[in-house]
């Protein structure tokens, strides 16, 4: 049985939504990365980057959230998340490689930038830049989304499951209020029976 390593608000959920859309049998093996598990040797063993989450099919180990989408969409070709046509399957790979690069690492900066970084090193200025690259590439995605249920194609595809974590965090930050296509795209797909927890229901299982 495949395992994935992982914590709940984090972009594990990419991963088990993954697997949960389909009906993949796995082991959910929580790492705390507050008590420092994801630095202990076994660990670093799977990943040498310290970073969750890490999918153990087998022998095979594979990391990054995006990386285990694909794989797994692969992995199971006959249910579907991976397009079979092979310019709706670039577009699906487009828009994956549009949410982690374009969307994300605006919001980590933000994140780094307000909380993650020791006080001395935070910088206000690269806040305010990151939420207008942001904002501006959301406004990308909002265009994109016009008209549309899934990102590609008629059906969820790997570019939902990468991207709607990233927007509800962009939405857990305020900055989907502008943006009436995502905010509906993002309430459809997680009220699909298979979504995960959503990034506050997520941490809200972990204070309890």
């Amino acid at each position: 049985m495949m395992k994935l390593y992982g914590l709940g608000p984090t972009r594990s959920l990419r991963a088990r939504w993954a697997l949960q859309e389909l009906d993949a049998e796995f082991e959910f093996v929580p790492v705390n990365i507050v008590a420092g598990e994801a630095h202990h040797p076994d660990f670093l063993r799977l990943n040498p980057a310290g970073k969750l989450p890490v999918l153990v099919d087998g022998d095979f180990v594979l990391t990054e959230s995006a990386a285990i989408v694909m794989y797994l969409a692969e992995k199971y070709g006959g249910k579907g998340l991976m397009p079979a046509d092979l310019k709706e399957r670039a577009q699906a790979y487009r828009w994956s490689l549009f949410a982690v690069t374009e969307l994300e690492q605006p919001l980590w900066r933000m994140a780094k930038h307000t909380f993650l970084y020791p006080e001395e090193k935070r910088l206000p200025e690269d806040i305010a830049l990151a939420k207008e690259e942001f904002l501006a590439m959301a406004a990308v995605l909002e265009q994109h989304m016009k008209g549309r249920e899934f990102i590609v194609g008629d059906r969820i595809s790997i570019a939902d499951c990468v991207t709607a974590y990233v927007l509800d965090w962009g939405n857990e930050n305020g900055q989907l209020d502008d943006f009436p296509n995502l905010k509906a795209y993002l309430e459809r797909m997680y009220a699909r029976p298979k979504a995960p927890q959503r990034i506050a229901e997520a941490f809200a299982s972990l204070q309890s």
